[in-house]
């Protein structure tokens, strides 16, 4: 379904495409740290603040694209740990998504080993950026979620 491009050598999908199962906007709810959370994006955006009010209202947005925009808000402080554990908050919702919606851990990992690309023509580090030269953390981080769901199915 979401599949068709495996033909080629890359996966292509959009972070922000609330349709795809492995994008972070997906509405794939799962409880972690005690609370259930709508989306990926909605966990990663709240752990970027150590106020729990506000968390719980990034956690309450109706809409991923909402928790977003909250989670860049310029009037609440920012963990100054965040540019160092992004990527784990990230990688850690994704994964738990996974374990809760065998659907999606089964779409990941029916990519095959193809390579996931996250295409943002403006993001340099989740994605690859309008030239394809950004870091692809998020298509970096799918296919080590990939991986780990492989090894746990070999056990």
């Amino acid at each position: 379904m979401f599949f068709e491009q495996k033909e080629q050598k890359r996966l292509t999908l959009s972070r922000i495409d609330p349709t795809h199962p492995l994008a972070s906007y997906s509405k794939h709810a799962f409880e972690l740290d005690g609370y259930e959370w709508p989306s990926v994006e909605h966990y990663y955006q709240a752990m970027k603040f150590g106020d729990a009010e506000y968390r719980e209202q990034i956690r309450q947005a109706p809409h991923p694209a909402d928790a977003t925009k909250l989670g860049k808000s310029k009037k609440h402080d920012r963990r100054k740990d965040w540019n160092k554990v992004r990527v784990t908050y990230m990688t850690r919702g994704t994964y738990i998504k996974c374990r809760t919606h065998p659907e999606v851990a089964q779409a990941l990992l029916d990519t095959g080993d193809i390579e996931i690309t996250e295409v943002s023509q403006y993001d340099y580090f989740w994605g690859s950026g309008r030239d394809m030269r950004g870091d692809n953390a998020f298509g970096k981080m799918l296919m080590d979620i990939r991986n780990k769901l492989r090894s746990e199915i070999k056990q």
